[in-house]
């Protein structure tokens, strides 16, 4: 039986990313890394991880980037618009996040990506 590629959106100076990349490593996964701060998600990819965590853009924003309150992103009710700034400023996107066929977590705390990868 083939395995399920594992993916995780990882930002190596994150303390909670190499948390979990060590957690999936400890489980014996070598996971395919997305360093999605050095090859921006496109607003398709954005938008296929929202579906697969069930999750709003705003969900998964880090809120408290200075980028967020430069662009106004407070008052912004489209997720459309939030997604398109996502894609842009990557920066923007919670992590991590990891992906396992049709299912995603964000691993807050770094602990949810173990559930995911035996469950």
């Amino acid at each position: 039986m083939a395995t399920e590629e594992i993916t995780i959106w990882h930002n190596p100076r994150c303390s909670k990313s190499r948390e979990a990349l060590k957690l999936l490593q400890a489980e014996g996964i070598e996971p395919k890394v997305f360093r999605y701060l050095d090859e921006n998600p496109t607003k398709e990819q954005i938008a296929e991880v929202l579906k697969l965590l069930g999750l709003k853009p705003r969900d998964i924003m880090r809120t408290k980037e200075a980028i967020y309150k430069e662009l106004g992103l407070k008052s912004v009710e489209s997720d459309e618009e939030l997604i398109e700034a996502m894609a842009k400023n990557p920066k923007l996107i919670e992590r991590p996040i990891v992906i396992k066929g049709s299912r995603a977590v964000l691993g807050r705390p770094p602990e949810k990506v173990v559930e995911l990868v035996k469950g």
